[in-house]
């Protein structure tokens, strides 16, 4: 008994760790993207010549930058890449920056709880729930198609901003907020410095951190269909190419039983 008790004090200490402290895993490897699709839709206004010659392994690639094997997103032409796999329940992390082409703006998107087909949401996203990655936006919470979340806000000027303490509102398709809620404060780097995404998923409700500091929250998140609001707590992810050339050098994800408690 005496020999074994070691390595049943490391055992218990590992099943006692919090949900939010095991090992991520990575969903872009470095290496392809095997493990995602990639769906090609809609031109960027003025620039119908790049749709044209648009391609699936033009628009995401796998480059080295650095000593880095990063994704490079062209942002060319609207597009997503979307997982193969549906999550729930997790903490996804992502590191972004900007490059340096730019077509329209820059201007891209983390999009959750992706269901459906490509093409319900701007004619080339899956219905989902956007962590705005736009410049001078970054956690912003769009609804992409047909989804639908709670989210306390308050009103400043014509924008309804996140904080803690505000009125609970609906967003969505005809919904009284509209469908966007604007994030709490700018925690955004310059656009040639990294930028830490964490998105906290649970049932239904999701947070979104950037650079250590959370910025929305969306409560009972569900999809509107015909009218009627369905619980929606599980769904692909999918990374937008949408006006500017972006880079990413990490994503990876875990699952969680619980939220931090800073959060």
């Amino acid at each position: 008994m005496t020999k074994n008790l070691p390595l049943i004090i490391t055992l218990a200490l590992f099943i006692g760790l919090p949900s939010h402290a095991q090992k991520m895993k990575p969903v872009f490897n470095g290496k392809n993207l095997s493990n995602w699709d990639i769906f090609i839709g809609t031109a960027l206004t003025g620039f119908k010549e790049l749709k044209e010659q648009a391609t699936p392994e033009k628009t995401y690639s796998v480059v080295k930058q650095d000593g880095e094997n990063l994704l490079r997103i062209s942002g060319d032409v609207n597009a997503s890449i979307a997982t193969k796999k549906a999550y729930k329940n997790y903490h996804f992390r992502m590191e972004f920056k900007w490059g340096d082409k730019v077509y329209t703006t820059r201007n891209s998107g983390l999009l959750y709880h992706s269901v459906g087909n490509f093409g319900a949401g701007l004619d080339t996203w899956m219905s989902s729930i956007e962590l705005q990655l736009m410049h001078g936006n970054i956690g912003d919470a769009y609804m992409m198609g047909d989804p639908y979340a709670d989210i306390p806000v308050k009103k400043d000027g014509d924008k309804l901003v996140y904080t803690t303490k505000g009125d609970l509102l609906p967003f969505g398709n005809d919904q009284k907020g509209g469908k966007i809620a604007r994030k709490s404060s700018d925690n955004e780097k310059a656009v040639d410095e990294w930028n830490v995404i964490d998105l906290y998923c649970i049932g239904q409700k999701s947070i979104h951190v950037v650079n250590g500091v959370k910025v929305m929250e969306c409560q009972n998140t569900g999809l509107l269909v015909n009218g009627q609001t369905q619980p929606l707590s599980k769904g692909k992810i999918q990374i937008q190419s949408e006006g500017g050339e972006l880079f990413i050098r990490k994503a990876e994800i875990r699952s969680i039983k619980s939220f931090p408690e800073n959060l």
